[in-house]
């Protein structure tokens, strides 16, 4: 294949796909917005924003606040996704903006279109990314876990453009809407009659505060012996008005089901209080709960990783402590 010669100088700025479903922006859109504010302040880029959906005009509201210096806004007959109509709006603005860098949520949604956008542009892309920096070059630096969680792998594109990375729910910290600057808003068109899936009906899920959106969680690992043992960390949950979760050895073992798995390979978290319970700490898990604004971890190991990021750590047996702790809130 012959090597396509792209002149970085030519791409500039960011453009964040702004997920939009049922009149509301998805609130991993300002999670993006956040991480590209930080890219923005270091290189001078500017932040675009792109929205598709159906009633796209109610999101300007909603973004009004944000750091965007203009949105792009696509209206479509259909409230639903249609992952080739979506894709060829979405290339299209690609090349008006010519963006050195492009941000997609971690969604099912974006899970679907960011690999088109990739292969249309023949460009790299990294997924599920848990950090991201601009070098001096202009090259998107991609941080995620590699080889089963064991290292934390640094990805580049240096000889193409855009660059494309997805970034997981909950694994950024979500921008504040505190900016005062005017966004330029435009509608844009495009051809409906680009997409060549028709959608005969819809069931939509009933959606459910899932574990990812608790504030509270009390988290069980393979410090805990025996299944019947979890009783005594669902109660200390219960008390805490919070949930019970897991890390991906107990799912392994069939003691927890995997909507309740936290860490890179299940939900990412951001809760306000969180409590390990006999957890060690993999990279993967530990990039899964960074978001938490305190972290308790009790485990017998002094050297346990999860102690490099604890806000309280606690070097003891869960067995004395989960029971002294829950007689002390019961009080």
């Amino acid at each position: 294949m012959d090597n396509i010669i792209i002149n970085k100088e030519e791409w500039k700025h960011i453009l964040v796909y702004i997920e939009y479903h049922h009149n509301k922006v998805h609130p991993i859109s300002y999670q993006l917005i956040g991480k590209a504010y930080e890219l923005a302040s270091s290189s001078g880029y500017k932040i675009y924003g792109i929205v598709i959906g159906k009633n796209v005009i109610l999101s300007k509201e909603q973004l009004r606040n944000y750091p965007l210096k203009k949105v792009f806004l696509y209206e479509t007959e259909e409230e639903y996704f249609k992952s080739d109509l979506y894709e060829k709006i979405f290339s299209n603005s690609i090349r008006k903006i010519k963006p050195s860098v492009v941000l997609i949520g971690g969604t099912p949604e974006g899970r679907s279109l960011s690999p088109r956008i990739s292969t249309e542009f023949k460009t790299g892309l990294t997924a599920d990314c848990t950090e991201l920096i601009l070098n001096e070059d202009t090259n998107l630096v991609q941080i995620r876990p590699a080889f089963g969680g064991n290292i934390m792998a640094q990805i580049i594109t240096p000889d193409a453009r855009p660059q494309l990375a997805t970034v997981r729910y909950n694994v950024m910290k979500p921008i504040e809407p505190i900016f005062q600057d005017e966004i330029e808003f435009v509608r844009e068109e495009y051809h409906p009659n680009d997409s060549k899936l028709t959608i005969l009906e819809a069931s939509p899920i009933p959606k459910t505060k899932g574990i990812a959106e608790q504030d509270i969680l009390v988290v069980a690992g393979k410090g805990v012996k025996k299944k019947e043992d979890l009783v005594m960390l669902e109660e200390l949950a219960s008390i805490l008005d919070g949930e019970l979760g897991s890390t991906r050895g107990l799912v392994e073992k069939g003691w927890m089901r995997s909507d309740k798995q936290i860490g890179l390979s299940g939900h990412s978290v951001r809760p306000k209080l969180l409590i390990t319970c006999g957890v060690s700490g993999s990279v993967q898990f530990m990039a899964g709960i960074g978001g938490a604004d305190n972290i308790i971890a009790i485990n017998t190991d002094p050297d346990a990783k999860i102690f490099n990021i604890a806000h309280y750590p606690i070097c003891g047996d869960l067995y004395e402590i989960i029971p002294e702790l829950i007689k002390i809130i019961k009080k």
